[in-house]
């Protein structure tokens, strides 16, 4: 697969109906505050479409701040997201700000949300209902101004089947699903990003634009 990212720093997600159809959705919910949870294979441009979101959203004067949820273990990934106390556990020398404070008036993108564990589960769905959390190691409740944007490259429906995933958290998750197609399912955008690619290579080049022939635009296309 590959990302749409390069082909929309030119204005253009994609020529496919597919991604037309992408494009006029992202339009239509992002001046909303509902949760989005965006769903596609990796390399098919999901934290891009979480950016556009936050961009064209009523957010956009505040951060976009994003975790990669597999990164981190589960004691690591509670604390970048809601902080914590000095002395919480070994290694916490100081206080430290959690990525929801750091959101705060913005949006949060959850890379990946399916890789967090059950029990941390449990704290992000009191975040969703209720828009408060504790940092870790401190009783104090805090508030919450987010918009929460989540992504992921599994199947949720089987992440909740297999126990790996809460299925209240799912449904609080996917107020409004976008599923992102793979380019092999878009085979017109397959051209427009060739054609972007050679057109930023010859300009860090400073040489002429190649043209490719149609032979070699036939034999990308059927890949």
């Amino acid at each position: 697969t590959a990302s749409i990212g390069e082909a929309d720093s030119l204005g253009m997600i994609g020529a496919s109906r597919a991604m037309q159809e992408l494009r006029r959705r992202i339009v239509q919910i992002a001046p909303t505050d509902e949760t989005v949870l965006i769903t596609g294979e990796s390399g098919t441009g999901k934290e891009l479409v979480a950016r556009a979101i936050h961009a064209q959203s009523q957010r956009n004067t505040g951060p976009l701040v994003s975790l990669n949820c597999p990164s981190l273990s589960s004691q690591l990934t509670e604390s970048e997201l809601f902080g914590h106390r000095r002395g919480a556990f070994t290694g916490a020398d100081d206080d430290r700000v959690g990525r929801f404070e750091m959101a705060g008036g913005g949006t949060i993108l959850l890379d990946e949300v399916t890789e967090i564990d059950l029990s941390l589960q449990a704290k992000l769905l009191r975040v969703l209902q209720e828009k408060t959390f504790e940092r870790v190691g401190c009783s104090e409740t805090r508030q919450t101004n987010v918009r929460i944007v989540a992504s992921t490259n599994r199947d949720l429906n089987e992440e909740v089947a297999g126990h790996r995933f809460r299925q209240d958290l799912y449904y609080r998750l996917a107020v409004i699903p976008l599923v992102i197609p793979p380019l092999r399912d878009r085979d017109d955008d397959v051209h427009l990003l060739a054609d972007h690619f050679l057109s930023r290579a010859a300009k860090r080049l400073d040489r002429p634009v190649c043209t490719l022939e149609p032979e070699v635009r036939q034999l990308f296309a059927s890949y």
